[in-house]
């Protein structure tokens, strides 16, 4: 079984758009039914957009915990607030408990999880408390089985969720032998990103023609390389800016690593997004269409017979 991953050092440089290509291509190939597919950008999963999926399994993702005060306990001492180096305690309110009690109280967006306010307690007041991070779902796409996530914004522990996207979409590739899992990968090289890449066979990097994207592909491709993930790179709207996708082409062979492909500008791509569909599904003999076409059938066979 063969994990590829497809990264970009910065959003918007159209990953998802390629991977939802790619699980178009993959069912109209001798991978039909062999393809698990996962979105591993859990704080903005858009691949379900595409690819419009029946949702099978819904569940609450439990990340980081939150001090939580017991007001019957509490003897307003002020300890805490003292102690909590975010501003997390809230002071008493002047209005008693109609406005939120008459013991302090924690804000939990402010809450980093540290648990000092709970060493300092005199009274023993303050637990901590596990909450509810995000949601974790399984669904069943018209290119085969997604695993996707969505974290709730302000909340931690981004990680751990991609962590647990890959590790279900790859328990059900090995259960029922299936060949290929495909991964829309997280932007930027965070935690995120880190594990995301854990276990790829390949990462397959889009780039764009542009001064930050070109900064930020050298830093993902860093990245994988600290990990030990063999990466190939392809050029979306390369056109646009022909000697900065020159640029990216000569790094790369100067680096070593593939340029497999480069992608032009195309309207299509933006109609199919709106349309949800692939766009090597909507139109596929579109200029995009065409180039990741190509793409997709210079890596796949060398991947696949790789040990």
């Amino acid at each position: 079984m063969k994990q590829l991953i497809i990264l970009s050092g910065k959003g918007g440089t159209g990953k998802t758009s390629v991977t939802a290509a790619f699980a178009h291509l993959a069912a109209q190939s001798g991978l039909a039914g062999k393809v698990i597919l996962a979105d591993a950008d859990v704080d903005a999963a858009n691949l379900e957009l595409v690819l419009k999926p029946r949702l099978l399994e819904q569940q609450d993702f439990k990340g980081g915990k939150v001090a939580v005060i017991n007001q019957d306990t509490c003897s307003a001492c002020g300890d805490c607030e003292a102690v909590c180096r975010f501003d997390a305690i809230l002071p008493p309110s002047p209005f008693g408990r109609g406005d939120g009690g008459e013991g302090y109280r924690i804000d939990p967006i402010a809450c980093d999880g540290c648990a000092a306010c709970v060493y300092q307690c005199p009274s023993e007041s303050i637990a901590m408390h596990e909450q509810i991070a995000g949601k974790f779902y399984f669904s069943e796409s018209r290119y085969g089985p997604l695993y996707h996530a969505n974290l709730f914004p302000g909340q931690e522990n981004s990680g751990k969720l991609v962590t647990l996207v890959k590790q279900r979409a790859r328990l059900q590739a090995l259960d029922e032998n299936r060949e290929l899992v495909i991964v829309d990968g997280p932007p930027g090289i965070g935690c995120p990103v880190i594990s995301a890449v854990s276990g790829a066979s390949l990462a397959l990097i889009v780039a764009e023609p542009t001064v930050a994207g070109v900064h930020d592909m050298h830093r993902v491709l860093q990245t994988v390389k600290h990990f030990g993930v063999r990466a190939v790179v392809c050029i979306n709207k390369a056109d646009i800016y022909p000697a900065g996708a020159d640029e990216i082409e000569v790094f790369c062979r100067e680096s070593g690593i593939e340029t497999v492909g480069r992608i032009p500008f195309d309207l299509t791509v933006a109609t199919a997004m709106v349309a949800g569909e692939a766009v090597t599904a909507f139109r596929p003999e579109s200029a995009s269409s065409v180039a990741i076409a190509e793409i997709w059938e210079k890596i796949i066979p060398s991947l696949m017979e790789s040990k």
